[in-house]
């Protein structure tokens, strides 16, 4: 039992402190002046409205394929239903305090669904990462509505001139809606290959600029400790501590550790990830209390890099049957 746990720790941390890296250099640069505020914010915005649609509709068009999987629906079932549960925990928690700290709310159920599973999904499975990539594709579909609805919604400034059908209608969900449809009604065959390459080639910036923006985000962050820190305790034990266990619960009782024993992981993978980098993306292009919002990040980032191995260990033991 402790030769898997051991295993599956290291191997996850190792996976964690690469994207740890980068995070880390992207703070530095800003700390030293190298990145301006104004590098920051343009980043941010064209990130939002060029890069993170580009990905997100060449993914579903190139991988969501209806008859591959025959639990494909499943997924984005997953995706819709882990962040509407955190959502609930974070009402129950947060609910005296109420609509003051909504904003609080996408942090402790939103998760950095993509720019950090995907990265670690490629370290730990790199002989499995095109099932996990599809697996992660499907997630999003059910999950990025609601992050860039709800999320969005919740953490944007309430300053009176952001209306319900702005709020909404924000590129990336338009992208994700655009996908499904395109492969549903079938257009996607007709799309030109060499339009969709070139759609896919500015996805592939929104990965890497996006954990950088992260870093540069945080790195310019004041820490509001004194102000904060109860806020990033309860956030992330409602994000990394109860979304993960009850996934677990989940999973172990469906079975898949059995059936599907890299999707049971990619469950557990996504559970126990740190807030969505979307969220800083979300404050820095329509507004928001951006430090607080990075005090409770960054506090919830520095956890993560434990917590997530943590959880990964310990599936790993439950899974294997190891007594």
């Amino acid at each position: 039992m402790l030769t898997t746990f051991s295993a599956a720790f290291s191997g996850t941390l190792i996976a964690v402190l690469d994207i740890a890296l980068v995070i880390g250099v992207a703070g530095v640069l800003v700390r030293k002046k190298v990145i301006t505020q104004e590098h920051i914010t343009s980043l941010s915005a064209v990130t939002v409205v060029v890069f993170l649609p580009c990905l997100i509709f060449a993914n579903v068009v190139k991988n969501f394929d209806p008859g591959a999987l025959p639990f494909w629906w499943t997924i984005p079932l997953a995706g819709a239903a882990m962040p509407l549960v955190g959502l609930g925990l974070g009402a129950l928690v947060l609910m005296r305090e109420l609509p003051e700290k909504r904003n609080l709310l996408p942090l402790a159920s939103m998760q950095n669904a993509g720019y950090l599973v995907l990265p670690i999904g490629l370290k730990l499975f790199p002989d499995r990462f095109d099932t996990f990539a599809l697996y992660c594709f499907l997630f999003i579909l059910g999950y990025n509505p609601l992050l860039w609805s709800i999320g969005r919604l919740l953490t944007a400034a309430d300053d009176g001139r952001i209306g319900i059908r702005r709020a909404l209608l924000t590129p990336p969900l338009v992208a994700n809606a655009m996908g499904i449809l395109c492969v549903l009604l079938g257009v996607d065959a007709w799309i030109p290959k060499v339009a969709l390459e070139a759609v896919e080639l500015l996805g592939q910036a929104a990965i890497p600029v996006a954990t950088f923006i992260l870093g540069a985000v945080l790195g310019s962050i004041r820490l509001q400790l004194r102000t904060s820190w109860w806020d990033a305790v309860r956030t992330s034990a409602i994000k990394l501590m109860a979304l993960p266990l009850i996934t677990m619960a989940v999973v172990w009782m469906a079975g898949l550790d059995r059936s599907e024993p890299l999707l049971a992981r990619f469950f557990v993978i996504e559970a126990a990830a740190a807030p969505a980098t979307a969220i800083i993306l979300q404050v820095r292009t329509y507004g928001g209390d951006e430090q607080k919002i990075g005090t409770v990040m960054l506090l919830s980032y520095l956890a993560c890099t434990v917590t997530l191995p943590l959880w990964m260990a310990l599936w790993g033991v439950v899974s294997s049957g190891v007594p």
